[in-house]
This record gives C-alpha cells, sequence and structure tokens, in this order.
C-alpha cells in the first residue's frame, strides 16, 4: 500500500467549484497533497503566518476573480486546515488572524484532552 501522507483535518472552510475555479481548486488539491507526503513549501505557494501562531503557514492560490488563502499548520500528525478565505487586500485581516488563533486554542485543547 502505497504512502497516503499525514491526514488533512478541517477545522473551517471548503476547497469547491463554485467559488474556486476548477483550475484553482485543482492547484490547491495539488499543494495540499505535497503537505500531506512532508514536502516543505515556500513562496509563492506558501508562506509562513507566525502572527497566527507557531508551524502557521497560508497556501496562495490565484484564480481566475480572487486570490484564496488557506491557512494551515503543519503538526506532527497531521496538516489542520484552520480557514479558507479570498484575500481582497495585500495585509491578512485582523479577524482572520483572531479567528485563526481561536479555532486553533480551541483544537490544542480538545486534541489534547484525547
Amino acid at each position: 500500500m502505497a504512502n497516503s501522507g499525514k491526514p488533512l483535518v478541517w477545522l473551517e472552510g471548503e476547497i469547491k467549484t463554485p467559488p474556486f475555479s476548477r483550475a484553482a481548486r485543482l492547484e490547491a488539491g495539488f499543494l495540499l497533497r505535497r503537505l500531506q507526503l512532508g514536502e516543505q513549501l515556500s513562496l509563492p505557494q506558501s508562506r509562513p503566518m507566525p502572527s497566527i501562531g507557531r508551524g502557521c503557514h497560508e497556501l496562495r492560490i490565484q484564480d481566475e476573480s480572487a486570490t484564496w488563502r488557506i491557512v494551515y499548520r503543519i503538526d506532527p500528525d497531521g496538516i489542520v486546515i484552520v480557514d479558507v478565505f479570498a484575500k481582497k487586500t495585500q495585509r491578512t485581516p485582523a479577524a482572520v488572524i483572531e479567528r485563526c488563533k481561536v479555532r486553533l486554542k480551541v483544537y490544542d485543547e480538545v486534541s489534547e484532552g484525547r
């Protein structure tokens, strides 16, 4: 059996057509698969997001009419998808950063209670 890599843990958001174009959805899936297999991505596909937390990054997906961001964290046992949103400005909105911090805090608390 082939190595399936780390599982994806979805806390929020989804990648489907629409609103993603088919090409953007396929690109997002391809990049997430690379992460699952242990590859470290860097610019232009991914950049660190230390403002959210340790090990957090954002995938950057350019679509026909939007620029998508997929906020994720690489954990030892999986890739945690924290948020998916269309980015409209150069800076990540403070509300998105705070929302991601809260989601990760709750996830970590629940995970520790296993």
